[in-house]
């Protein structure tokens, strides 16, 4: 369900806001249950690690999916043509030969 103040268009926010959440509640549980103060402090400290990398990972991905329809239309050729290779008639297909039979294909 959506909240109606905010439109549901971020998931990565989403993701890193409940991140954010568990990041403040897990030192706590740990406290209760008894762990120590410095504990505690070092798993607070490796969530948010986690998380910030997390973050910069997620943000970098919507970027390069942004990008990806920009770069797959500036690949394909205008007006319907394309390029063909085409390799020499006593080839067989197989790329560019020299004279001593060396093939880039090799």
């Amino acid at each position: 369900m959506h909240s109606a103040g905010r439109p549901h268009d971020d998931p990565a926010g989403d993701v890193v806001r409940w991140a954010s959440f568990s990041c403040l509640l897990v030192p706590v549980v740990l406290v209760v249950y008894g762990t120590s103060f410095g504990g505690a402090a070092v798993a607070t400290l490796g969530l948010v690690a986690v998380t910030a990398a997390c973050r910069a990972m997620l943000r970098y991905s919507e970027k390069a999916e942004r990008a990806a329809p920009v770069l797959a239309e500036d690949r394909i050729p205008r007006g319907g043509r394309r390029r063909h290779s085409r390799a020499g008639s006593g080839s067989g297909g197989r790329g560019c030969h020299t004279s001593g039979g060396f093939s880039l294909e090799d």
